[in-house]
């Protein structure tokens, strides 16, 4: 079939980009290497399709399938400039030395649906994107889902462009960005977005399904912790005479996982910068960087503030400060529930989960555009590592599931 090889010649086009020799996983930081060759990637993907391709200010792209031209009354032919466009598609960077299938195993079966959907002779009534959403992962300005949020206007770009990344360069000086504070309108008229993404635990699996739908996105957000101590010797230093922010840091570690397993929740310490990290010397500084997930926004807020409050306390003790400063925190979303029902129904009522981690969906959603999220079984559960994975007959299943599910949207057809 059709759809079988572009998706699979696809994805050995991705496959090489970006991954480390040594560990497997990939190394695809936005306004790098491998993301630029991904980006030019994408544009050649949309050219052999007869796609228009459309980039904002900040580095998101759509590319275009509109409607054919049509004739009226003898006029010149014209494309159907209806309102309300459909929009799928995902993100194509990586955390550091991640997986292979978080975000471009949405982008790429994108692609394949809509070849699918030509295949099968649909001749769409509204316009199709396919959409490649920037700095989705955070991974190089420490701001998670920043194109979307750049491109829906929850994000301003006065604050954008002075994140910098771990060597100090500022966003602004990677990217123009929008001349006189201009908006970016991408996203005009779009009225549906349906993204595609390896699923990132083992609820498929469990339910031993190939396939399966998002209903909403736990709240989440990253708070940066900075403790201060005093540096001293390592070795003539008495331990009783030591201001060591080392010590404050261990336990908002350990109490970090402690209160997450008693409450169900999820938090997690993964960056950490010490100064002046040195193996003889009692640090003066350390940063750490918490990522806190709950159930509802009631429930982080309390997670978030038990935690703070050991650190604190175990700072008087020690001697040491702390301040927490919250670089991101993303409300509870819940995904539009009438198409989440009309596309699990389409799909022939395949399962219906949370999900913990965030996407581009959930700020598009919070933006007022009705979202929903289709997911593809991981065997292992594990992502965000190189050990992320999914098999071919699941993709492709996902693939003939969107393409079902853009099908009824761009041609208006009722649900199945």
């Amino acid at each position: 079939m059709a759809q079988v090889a572009d998706f699979e010649q696809m994805w050995r086009d991705l496959v090489p980009i970006g991954r480390s020799a040594s560990s497997g996983g990939y190394f695809r930081q936005p306004w790098h290497a491998a993301e630029l060759e991904l980006r030019a990637w994408f544009r050649e993907a949309a050219t052999v399709r007869g796609l228009e391709v459309e980039e904002d200010p900040f580095g998101n792209l759509v590319a275009w399938w509109s409607p054919p031209a049509v004739e009226v009354r003898g006029a010149p032919a014209t494309s159907l400039e209806t309102p309300g466009a459909v929009l799928t598609g995902s993100h194509l960077d990586s955390v550091l030395d991640g997986g292979a299938y978080d975000g471009p195993l949405g982008v790429v079966s994108s692609f394949a649906a809509l070849d699918l959907m030509r295949e099968r002779g649909v001749v769409p009534a509204r316009r199709l994107g396919v959409a490649a959403f920037v700095e989705e992962e955070g991974s190089r300005f420490g701001r998670a889902c920043l194109g979307s949020r750049l491109a829906v206007g929850a994000t301003t770009w006065e604050d954008a462009r002075e994140l910098t990344d771990r060597d100090g360069v500022r966003l602004g000086d990677v990217v123009a960005g929008p001349a006189d504070g201009a908006r970016s309108t991408l996203l005009d008229g779009v009225a549906t977005y349906v993204e595609l993404h390896v699923e990132q635990g083992r609820g498929l699996v469990d339910l031993d399904a190939a396939v399966g739908v998002h209903d909403g996105i736990w709240p989440h957000g990253r708070y940066r912790y900075d403790i201060a101590g005093r540096a001293d010797h390592a070795g003539t230093t008495r331990m009783e005479d030591r201001a060591d922010p080392m010590l404050t840091f261990a336990m908002t570690a350990l109490a970090a996982n402690k209160q997450a397993r008693v409450q169900g929740q999820r938090a997690t310490f993964g960056r950490i910068d010490v100064r002046p990290n040195g193996t003889n010397a009692v640090p003066s500084h350390v940063t750490g960087w918490l990522d806190a997930r709950a159930e509802s926004d009631a429930a982080l807020a309390s997670l978030v503030g038990e935690i703070e409050r050991q650190a604190t306390e175990r700072a008087e003790r020690d001697g040491t400060t702390v301040t927490v400063t919250a670089e991101s925190v993303s409300g509870e979303v819940a995904f539009d529930t009438a198409l989440r029902d009309e596309l699990a129904g389409r799909l022939g009522g395949v399962p219906v989960l949370p999900t913990q981690a965030g996407h581009d969906a959930g700020i598009l959603q919070e933006a007022g555009i009705p979202t929903a999220m289709l997911f593809v079984r991981n065997p292992s559960g594990v992502s965000h590592s190189p050990y992320e994975s999914a098999e071919m007959a699941d993709c492709l299943a996902g693939v003939a599931a969107l393409a079902d599910s853009l099908t009824g949207l761009v041609s208006g057809e009722a649900p199945a």
